[in-house]
């Protein structure tokens, strides 16, 4: 229904030619056959997130308008919308008027990136989840993936209390496991 509405809207506008996919490997399929100028791409994708595409279509062409649709308005994702070389990010609830405006914003200057607070979203993006220096510290050091052992002995701290560390983090981060904290941290602008 979604797609209908967009097609309707962007056929009343210019002479586009429209192709659609429904997954990460029908879009590839179609990129690579018809090579657009705009991709409007929803981020919650059967086989996986429309930012794969976007970070793909981005590393072969700066020129390629890029939209990203979603429900989701979190700040990490439009932070990683922007990190993935997209145009523009749009909230499906939105009016049209905006989605419309995201659009002309992508052709007109694909290498830049707009979204609805963005300087909010960017202000936000250093939000530490109330960690402390400590957690921080260790939280910066779990992508290493090394074990809880070697990992407390570079830390000159016991396993037992690394593993309360791991705990509060993983609570005040909102995750389960360190996959999880490693994921949400950079997402977060918590690490690289």
């Amino acid at each position: 229904m979604v797609r209908e509405g967009l097609r309707r809207a962007l056929e009343t506008r210019q002479s586009f030619s429209i192709y659609e996919a429904s997954s990460i490997d029908e879009a590839r399929a179609q990129i690579a056959r018809v090579n657009p100028n705009l991709l409007i791409l929803d981020i919650n994708l059967p086989d996986g997130s429309g930012l794969e595409i976007a970070q793909w279509v981005r590393s072969l062409s700066q020129s390629v308008a890029i939209v990203i649709l979603t429900l989701n308005e979190k700040d990490e994702f439009v932070i990683a919308a922007m990190k993935a070389g997209a145009s523009a990010f749009v909230n499906k609830s939105a009016p049209l008027a905006d989605f419309l405006a995201a659009v002309d914003h992508a052709l007109l200057s694909p290498a830049t990136f707009s979204a609805q607070d963005l300087a909010g979203a960017l202000n936000r993006k250093t939000e530490t989840f109330g960690l402390s220096q400590r957690e921080l510290q260790i939280l910066a050091t779990l992508h290493m993936g090394q074990p809880l052992k070697e990992l407390s002995a570079s830390l000159f701290i016991s396993e037992s209390t690394l593993k309360t560390h791991l705990n509060t983090i993983y609570r005040k981060l909102e995750v389960s496991n360190r996959t999880q904290a490693v994921k949400k941290a950079q997402q977060s602008g918590l690490s690289e």
